[in-house]
């Protein structure tokens, strides 16, 4: 079953949120009763966890670094707890204020990254016919990540959706990056129209918050590497749980 349901202001959030739970358990809310926005002239995804599958991958290369070169273990939920902003960004958080120690955890993620990609990568089931069905309705489709240009290229290469997009944003092309809206908004100037025209969807609370500060209509996409709760606090515009749900909202229909 999927869900969907578009999100009031948050003075609502409480009830909606219980009404949401109740929903999806009992199967009350269907794809018939989604919100639509018909003046969508523009979509923006986050990649990792949004349109492909990068949890093990991430989460593999996160336990190589910090065990080779902190000699210690570190539980996944701290480890993903700043997945969303780039590598460099993550990786003081373990560093003890040594750039020595940062430089070595960044080269030995990324030694480990590109060892195992291919072996750990997916894309999501629904991603490649979803990605079609917006291009066949005119909608341009842009990319704004806190992934490396070289890393995300790849990343798409490995799953066949790379040519469904007219550009990549990435923190290595532009200087600011998620949660900070500027690279949101960059998005929406390549498109060439305001973020009020365009979606962005994310799969993590900076997405969200980046998304909301362009002004922009933001999309939750549930099924990625956070809690629903942590998304649902960010009154995200929309919440969806399966990408196929994102067809009507951005077509309108």
């Amino acid at each position: 079953m999927s869900c969907s349901y578009r999100l009031e202001p948050p003075e609502f959030a409480g009830w909606l949120f219980l009404l949401f739970t109740w929903g999806n358990l009992s199967g009350n809310f269907t794809d018939g009763g989604i919100a639509v926005t018909s003046s969508i002239k523009g979509v923006l995804f986050d990649l990792d966890g949004t349109l492909v599958d990068t949890e093990a991958l991430i989460l593999a290369s996160f336990r190589y670094a910090t065990k080779t070169v902190l000699g210690r273990d570190i539980p996944d939920e701290e480890l993903r707890a700043k997945i969303g902003q780039p590598l460099t960004v993550q990786m003081w958080d373990w560093a003890d204020g040594s750039q020595e120690v940062h430089d070595k955890l960044f080269d030995t993620y990324l030694e480990h990254n590109d060892r195992v990609h291919s072996q750990l990568i997916r894309s999501f089931p629904d991603t490649t016919v979803v990605l079609g069905k917006l291009a066949a309705a005119g909608l341009p489709l842009g990319i704004v990540t806190s992934k490396r240009s070289e890393n995300a290229r790849r990343a798409m290469e490995s799953t066949g959706i790379e040519g469904y997009f007219d550009f990549l944003v990435a923190p290595d092309t532009f200087p600011a990056h998620k949660p900070d809206p500027a690279p949101v908004l960059h998005g929406c100037e390549l498109f060439g129209v305001s973020p009020d025209e365009c979606i962005y969807i994310g799969d993590s609370p900076y997405d969200l918050q980046a998304g909301r500060g362009a002004g922009c209509v933001t999309v939750a996409a549930l099924w990625g590497m956070f809690a629903r709760e942590e998304l649902l606090a960010e009154h995200p515009d929309y919440a969806i749980t399966s990408l196929s749900e994102l067809v009507p909202i951005a077509v309108g229909k």
